[in-house]
Order: C-alpha cells, then sequence, then structure tokens
C-alpha cells in the first residue's frame, strides 16, 4: 500500500528521483500514464496489469470506455529506475500533468501519483475544505 507524499526535483532531462519510501514496491518495472485530475498514475506492473485487464472487459460499444481506455491505455508507458532511483517522464505526461521543476509523489493505496507542486497544493487545499462533507456522504453509504 502507498501512502504519503514526497516532494522531489525534476533534472534537465526530465528525470526525478522516487522516493524511497515507494521503490521497493513499485519494483524494477512499472506504468506511467495520464490519471484523473490532470496528475500522473504510476503503478507496479503486477497492479497495472490488473486494471489494464478490467479495462479490456468492459464493452467497447460505450463511447465512455472506449474514451476511457484511449485516455489511460495511450498514455501509459513503461518506466524503470536507473542506478541512482530515477526515472525518466515522456514528454507527453509531463505536459499533461503541467510539471515544472518540483514534483509530489502522492501514495494513493495501490498507486502512486506524480503532481506538479502548485497543483497539488491547490487541488489538496480544495480536497481539505470538503473533507467533512466527503466523508458524510461515504458515511451515509456505508463506506466509512
Amino acid at each position: 500500500m502507498f501512502i504519503g507524499e514526497y516532494e522531489h526535483t525534476l533534472d534537465e532531462k526530465k528525470r526525478v528521483s522516487l522516493p524511497k519510501a515507494f521503490r521497493a514496491a513499485l519494483g524494477k518495472k512499472m506504468v506511467m500514464t495520464r490519471g484523473l485530475d490532470n496528475c500522473l498514475f504510476v503503478y507496479p506492473q503486477k497492479s497495472w496489469e490488473k486494471v489494464a485487464g478490467k479495462l479490456s472487459e468492459l464493452s467497447f460499444a460505450q463511447a465512455d470506455t472506449r474514451g476511457f481506455n484511449r485516455f489511460i491505455l495511450s498514455g501509459a508507458a513503461e518506466v524503470a529506475p536507473d542506478g541512482a532511483g530515477r526515472i525518466l517522464i515522456p514528454e507527453h505526461q509531463k505536459q499533461f500533468a503541467g510539471l515544472k521543476k518540483t514534483v509530489v509523489f502522492a501514495g494513493v493505496s495501490d498507486r502512486v501519483e506524480v503532481w506538479d507542486l502548485d497543483a497539488w497544493k491547490s487541488y489538496k487545499a480544495k480536497i481539505e475544505r470538503q473533507a467533512d462533507s466527503m466523508a458524510e456522504t461515504l458515511g451515509k453509504i456505508g463506506a466509512l
């Protein structure tokens, strides 16, 4: 399980060090793809295979399914850390997430999210303001 948040700096070659807390669980091969809310999702290879498998089971007759599959799958790239624990973020993903100099790695259960620092701060502030009402809604449906 991935938890916590860590700030790291992108170098001029679009490489960034993975947080040590996440390296072992992510493994030697991982998949990074466009995520929701303009961040990137990073999955260990086995978790990615489960996600991709679930997506492939959905009916391609539905426009939303086709669109979401294209969004997630075509935006994906296999990445592997180098000897220093850095990964290269593909240019299309860097642009999608608006990554500048400092990025945040956020552990979110089965995946790691990669955010631009300013976007993360803005998103986190919004979510923190809504936490009580979200908890109430989740409580009503029995999720909490």
